[in-house]
């Protein structure tokens, strides 16, 4: 796959695509049409999702890499069974004393992953065509090159310090002592190697001389890490979390990940809205500051911990219409004041279909900002998602809690939304575009153009903070008033202009039932698109 052959990638807005034997959709192109061709060669949307994932691994080194997770939903259509597959980052065996923001930047933030070894178990279970078929893809694109792409160079140049000081990252991102530009090839041999021994040798490869070279790496900076964490490392199946809304059925990523948890907790709560009536967010403050407060209300709370696998009966309280109710009576919106005050992060997201409406929906990432830590092994950065280990602290070889939220809506037992998204802001991504197509009716093209709002603004003076982020776009009355609402609440907002990526990137794909149309088009706020087969 040669630079000057690469499908172009750009911001803004898309063309819709629809067809009727298949649909990928994701943020890069030449990943995209990678999943695209094993659809058209008789592959099913497991075996394209694992191609898709597996290509951005190269064409996408800013936000995943294999020393970081996979989560995914996949439903088979021949029973309607649906599965959740948890492959994110586990803590060290050993214990992580006064872990704080200074180990995110060096080793002690490295997690075990978990990326490889969910790849095999979900092709073990689901996937019908060979590894080395699934791997081509991106082993041609690591070994020939593509063409980097300006979202890729503005990255690399935001993170040239780290990338500079390692000699593996060099040898890739750095030509004649500078940096590659825009549009140059970026050949990752290292990387090719890598993958071909994944392909050829598997877990023996994984567990042998990578997981000795990654311990090496993190040894080098005081992490703490050892082959230990690679041999008791499991990929955990699992039921996925069910929500009902208005006749739809919401299929989301199980516990210890909480996005799918967030997502059916939010939709308990605003089934008590007759939203159709209100209008749309982008022209109603109504259905915008309720949309808010219920994202807010599930996104900020406390999470969970451990309660998730210790006791079944939160999870039935949690799930619950009444306890939706209880909680909305407390949300003060402008489209239903409260009568009582109330209490006072790169990812990559890809979702697939084939013909025979089999469903994978798969989100996957090293859970950090690109390449944190500066730290190389066998060709992939060392994941700094120790992050995540400041949202929930894991016990020592547990499964970090991340708000993941690979989902998928039926109605009456079948697929009609696959569903998806990256950034800090997922939740509220996934939660507003299926508002759209829900309640609204809006084709997918239009839904993924509107203005969103998201989570976390950034003060310079506090970082990250909770709060809310408004894009540009929403008419000036409906800022207006929203803005006086979350200032009588003492929320925090932010504008961010329009189509920020920091406000998540919707990876989804309708279908429709009468006729079978498979409708998606890639977010304007990333470089992707979405290919039919």
């Amino acid at each position: 796959m040669k630079p000057e052959y690469a499908t172009p990638g750009r911001f803004g807005a898309k063309s819709v695509v629809t067809g009727t034997r298949g649909m990928v959709v994701s943020s890069e192109p030449i990943a995209v049409e990678a999943g695209a061709a094993v659809l058209r060669e008789g592959g099913n949307a497991l075996d394209a999702a694992l191609a898709v994932a597996a290509t951005q691994l190269v064409t996408e080194p800013h936000m995943t890499s294999i020393t970081g997770g996979i989560s995914l939903v996949y439903r088979e259509a021949a029973t309607g069974t649906a599965s959740y597959l948890s492959g994110n980052i586990n803590a060290p065996l050993a214990e992580l004393p006064d872990f704080g923001g200074a180990d995110l930047t060096r080793a002690r933030g490295v997690p075990v992953p978990g990326w490889w070894p969910a790849f095999a178990a979900a092709h073990e279970r689901f996937g019908t065509m060979p590894v080395g078929r699934l791997l081509a893809p991106a082993i041609d694109a690591a070994r020939e090159g593509f063409a980097v792409s300006p979202y890729l160079f503005g990255e690399m140049y935001h993170a040239r310090q780290n990338l500079g000081r390692n000699p593996q990252s060099r040898e890739m991102f750095f030509r004649d002592g500078s940096l590659i530009g825009p549009g140059e090839a970026l050949v990752q041999e290292r990387t090719a190697r890598t993958l071909k021994r994944l392909r050829d040798e598997g877990m023996d490869y994984y567990l042998g001389d990578f997981a000795r070279a990654f311990c090496a790496a993190s040894d080098s900076d005081g992490g703490v890490i050892t082959i230990a964490d690679f041999e008791a490392y499991e990929p955990e199946w699992a039921d996925p979390v069910r929500g009902t809304y208005r006749g739809f059925e919401l299929i989301g990523s199980a516990p210890p990940d909480d996005g799918g948890l967030q997502l059916v907790e939010a939709f308990n709560m605003l089934e008590q809205l007759d939203l159709a009536a209100l209008g749309p967010a982008s022209a109603s403050p109504e259905t915008l500051s309720a949309l808010i407060a219920v994202h807010n209300a599930v996104y900020y709370a406390a999470p969970r911990e451990r309660r998730f696998r210790e006791d079944a009966r939160v999870m039935d309280v949690l799930l619950s219409k009444e306890y939706a109710r209880q909680r909305f009576a407390l949300l003060d919106t402008l489209a239903a004041p409260a009568g009582a005050t109330p209490p006072s992060p790169g990812t990559i997201h890809l979702s697939v279909i084939d013909a025979d409406h089999n469903v994978a929906t798969l989100t996957h990432s090293h859970m950090a900002s690109p390449w944190v830590n500066g730290l190389y092994a066998e060709g992939f950065q060392l994941a700094g998602g120790g992050s995540f280990f400041q949202r929930v602290m894991p016990q020592p070889g547990e499964r970090a809690t991340i708000y993941l939220a690979p989902s998928l809506v039926l109605r009456d037992g079948a697929p009609v939304i696959v569903s998806g998204s990256p950034s800090v802001s997922l939740v509220a991504c996934v939660l507003q575009n299926l508002v759209n197509l829900m309640d609204f009716g809006m084709p997918i093209e239009q839904s993924v153009a509107e203005p969103r709002f998201g989570a976390r603004p950034h003060d310079p003076a506090r970082g990250w903070v909770p709060g809310t982020t408004l894009e540009s776009g929403f008419p000036d009355a409906v800022l207006a008033d929203v803005q006086r609402w979350a200032g009588r609440n003492r929320l925090w907002t932010r504008e961010i202009g329009p189509w920020n990526s920091m406000t998540g990137n919707f990876d989804g794909i309708t279908i429709d039932q009468a006729t079978g149309e498979m409708r998606s088009c890639g977010d304007p706020r990333r470089m992707g698109i979405a290919v039919a087969a």
